[in-house]
C-alpha cells in the first residue's frame, strides 16, 4: 500500500481532502513576504495530557476555562498553528497556510524576527518529556514533502524547532523529538 500524499492548494493554502477549523487567531501575511520556514511544536492541554480536544477549542478561542484548572492559564491566548497531528497520526488544519498563523510568538530566524510572517506552523501533540509515535514522524515526513512541493523554499535547513526561534522562552518540541530520524525521512533539498 502507497503512503498518503498530503497535496497543498498554493493558492488557498488548503491541503486537500481535509477540512480547515479556520481558527480565529490568524492574519494575512506582510506582503512581498515569501513562505520559506517550518516550525514543528509539541503541544498538550493540560501538559501531559494528549487529548486533542482541548488543543482544538483553544485554537479556535473557546476553551472552557472552568474545565481544568491549568485551562484558566491559557484560556484567553490568541494562537494557532497552521497544522496540529495527533499521537495516531490524524491530521487538523486550523489555518490556511496561506495566512499568518500566530504559532511563533516573539521569535528570531536567519537575521529576521516575527517568524510567524514568513513560517508554516506544524505542532505535534506531546511534550518535552515524552516520545513521539511512529504515526507522527510518518506523517510529519508526508505533509513536509507536500509543503515543500507547494513551497520549495522550505529546504531542510529551513525546518526548525520552536527552541530555536525562541531560545531561553520555549523548549518546543524538546529532547525526546528525534531530529535525525525525521530527517532520514525527507528529502534533502
Amino acid at each position: 500500500m502507497d503512503a498518503p500524499v498530503f497535496e497543498l492548494d498554493r493558492e488557498t493554502g488548503l491541503l486537500g481532502g481535509n477540512p480547515c477549523l479556520c481558527s480565529p487567531n490568524c492574519d494575512d501575511r506582510p506582503q512581498g513576504v515569501s513562505i520559506d520556514t517550518l516550525v514543528i511544536h509539541a503541544i498538550s492541554l493540560p501538559p501531559g495530557y494528549f487529548d486533542t480536544g482541548p488543543i482544538s477549542d483553544l485554537f479556535l478561542g473557546c476553551l472552557d476555562a472552568d474545565a481544568h484548572p491549568y485551562f484558566r492559564e491559557v484560556a484567553t491566548l490568541k494562537v494557532s498553528a497552521h497544522f496540529v497531528i495527533g499521537r495516531n497520526g490524524d491530521v487538523t488544519q486550523f489555518v490556511p497556510v496561506t495566512r499568518r498563523a500566530w504559532h511563533a510568538g516573539e521569535s528570531w530566524f536567519d537575521g529576521r524576527d516575527r517568524v510567524n510572517d514568513f513560517s508554516v506552523g506544524v505542532e505535534l501533540v506531546g511534550s518535552d518529556d515524552t516520545r513521539f509515535t511512529d504515526s507522527q514522524y510518518a506523517v510529519l515526513a508526508i505533509l513536509t514533502r507536500g509543503l515543500q512541493k507547494a513551497w520549495p523554499a522550505i529546504t531542510s535547513d529551513r525546518i526548525v524547532g520552536h527552541s530555536e526561534i525562541a531560545p531561553g522562552r520555549k523548549t518546543d518540541p524538546g529532547p525526546y523529538f528525534d531530529w535525525d530520524r525525521y530527517r532520514r525521512l525527507i528529502p534533502a533539498a
